[in-house]
Order: structure tokens, then sequence, then C-alpha cells
């Protein structure tokens, strides 16, 4: 069976498929007298939709969501919030060529495998589509976190060979690439116009930072929360490795580079480095959370790719019709939203492993 659903006190369950009548999500564990509206949730939408630049897929879809259940007066009530998105410019007829292929980075070979049978019409529920529910949830997500005074940007680092060397998170929203280096945006659109001019695609790094988490989230064994957050950034489709503060630079390091030391700040215990990216031994450490994800190159490329078919074939196929030449600026928020989730997710698991303050919390 397809495992649909995320966490285990805020638990997310999504639906709908590329090319079906409508996607949408489930969340539960929302607690009551949340202030939410359809409104609250759009503006992540609108930060994933297709169409906002020439970069992006031709597709012309609204997004527009509908609150089903969970919120009365524009407050949640404690029960389910289910949320609905209709798809309105399926154009099914591109993928008439692909119904018995196997595209080439894609997975219909291994969905066809496992279900004996697969929805050829952009995906099916492997589609990047598929995201509208978790950046819908996650934007539920964050505003519970907002109110605990927790604060989540993301941001595109690099788009194929070229990195941002410089941080300005003001800048991110003036880019088509949410990056907050507008120089290293500038390059970006060149090395992008080239990919476009040889029908190719490329991939990229998204940063996340996450601000305000209290000490103590997680647990130190299989409950860690660096492990959470590397399970639901890897469960995006594009995602092929996740780093977490130096990430993958660890391995070259030495001990003494890597290691944070600890010093009394004000009264309070704080980290002198921040290496581990806010997570040491599974538990949050009070400083700021980095998460990074890789994304892979858009798989969809109009260049002859050699495959086979249904019927074991050996053909060569240039997929056709409306794709992103590069996934990166479009997912900046679906890497935001499932952060989001996991944090409050592990936050509501975890509320406190202390009985002071679980009866500080009660009475």
């Amino acid at each position: 069976m397809s495992q649909s659903t995320f966490g285990k006190k805020f638990t997310v369950t999504t639906w709908g498929e590329s090319h079906g009548k409508a996607l949408g999500a489930v969340v539960d564990g929302v607690p009551a007298g949340l202030f939410l509206t359809e409104a609250d949730i759009q503006a992540y939408l609108d930060r994933r939709k297709p169409g906002q630049s020439r970069y992006t897929t031709a597709r012309k879809e609204g997004d527009e969501v509908e609150i089903l259940s969970g919120v009365f007066e524009g407050q949640t009530t404690g029960t389910p919030i289910s949320l609905i998105v209709r798809n309105k410019d399926q154009r099914s007829r591109d993928y008439g060529n692909i119904a018995k292929t196997y595209r080439p980075g894609h997975a219909d070979f291994g969905f066809d495998s496992k279900y004996g049978f697969r929805d050829y019409r952009g995906g099916g529920r492997s589609s990047g589509r598929e995201t509208i529910g978790r950046v819908a949830a996650g934007a539920i997500a964050a505003k519970i976190l907002k109110e605990l005074g927790i604060t989540l940007q993301a941001y595109t680092r690099s788009i194929g060979p070229v990195s941002c060397h410089s941080y300005h998170p003001e800048v991110i929203k003036e880019n088509s690439f949410y990056m907050p280096d507008m120089v290293a945006a500038e390059k970006a659109s060149q090395y992008l116009e080239q990919c476009m001019k040889e029908e190719d695609s490329a991939g990229g790094v998204i940063e996340c930072r996450i601000n305000g988490v209290p000490v103590g989230i997680g647990d130190p064994v299989f409950g860690k929360l660096d492990a959470a957050f590397a399970q639901a950034l890897m469960s995006i489709g594009a995602v092929k490795a996740v780093g977490i503060g130096d990430g993958i630079k660890v391995s070259t390091m030495k001990g003494s580079e890597d290691n944070d030391g600890f010093h009394m700040e004000n009264g309070r215990i704080v980290k002198t480095t921040n290496h581990s990216g806010g997570i040491l031994g599974g538990i949050s450490d009070g400083g700021e959370i980095l998460l990074r994800a890789h994304i892979k190159p858009t798989p969809s490329i109009a260049q002859p790719q050699q495959t086979v078919t249904t019927t074991g074939e050996n053909i060569s196929i240039e997929i056709k019709g409306r794709h992103d030449p590069v996934i990166v600026p479009r997912a900046v928020v679906v890497v935001e939203s499932m952060a989001a989730i996991t944090l409050v997710d592990a936050m509501f698991s975890n509320m406190s492993a202390r009985m002071d303050y679980i009866k500080d919390f009660y009475l």
C-alpha cells in the first residue's frame, strides 16, 4: 500500500494526482484556537505555483486553496483540516507518446513494476504537483511555529555551478530564483539560458534556516530530530541528498574544527560556533538549525534519450510538453514546508521529557 501520511502527532496526508480533478491534504493534530484563513495558506501556494517566470513550466494553474473542514469563524476547531486545490489546466494529451514508454530519470519503471500499472499523465502521485498538499499543510505548521516565536527561511543556495557568496534575505523575493545574492541570481539566469538553448535542465541546492527553536527537541536514538528532517526532505521527489550544519564537509574536518564550544552569555549557555547546524546527538541545541537539500536536474528534457517501452523495445525518446528547466525555485517553499511540518510534529511528540516541565504545562 502507498504511504501517504507523514507525522505522529501532527499528521499530514496528501492526496490527488497531477492530472486528476484535484489535489489536497488532510492535516490532523492542529490545536483549537489558531487563527487561520485561506489567505494564510494561499501565500505559501503562490510561491510554488507554475508560470511565475520563463524558468518554470508554462502550465497555467492558480492553485487556489479551499478549506473544507476544521476551521470555524476564522479559527481552527481542533478537528482535521481538509484542504483542496482543483486542477484546471491539465493537458493529458502531452503525455500520449509516453503512455507505453519509461521516461529516463522518472519513477515510471519502478511504479509500474510495483503496482502493475501507472498514471502516465505527468506521473500521477509521483509528480511534483503532489507537493501542493505538503505546502498547504506547511503553511499551517509555519503559522503554529510563528505563534511560538520560531521562524523559517528557505532560499536557493545554488543552481548548477552558480553559488551564492552572500546572504541578504531581503532580496530573496526580488529574483526569479529566490536567491539571497543578486549577483548569483544574474549568473544563474545566464547559466539557465544556456541550458535551455541546449534543451537541457539544471539542479541545485536549497537551504533552510530555522531560528527560535528551544533546546531539547528530539530524542537521542531513533527519534533524532536531524533524522526526522532528513526523512522529510528526502521524501520530496527531486531531493537526492540532505545536509545538516556542515553536512558532508565534516568528513574532511578535524575534531578541533568541527566541535562547537559553549560559553555563558547573559545568563544563558550558548554555542561559540554552529557547525552542528543546531542539532547535537539528535536533540536541538538552541542554535540556528541549518538544513540543505540537493535537488536533481529536471528529468523531462527534449534531448534524445535512450529508454525502453513497456513491451521491451529499445527506443529513443524526446520528451515534449510543459516542463521546468529547473525545479529548484519552486521547490524552495516545499523544503520550507516539510521543515515546518517536521518541527511541529517533533515538538508535539516531545512536549517535555521532564516532570517539572510537564506539571508547569498542565497545572
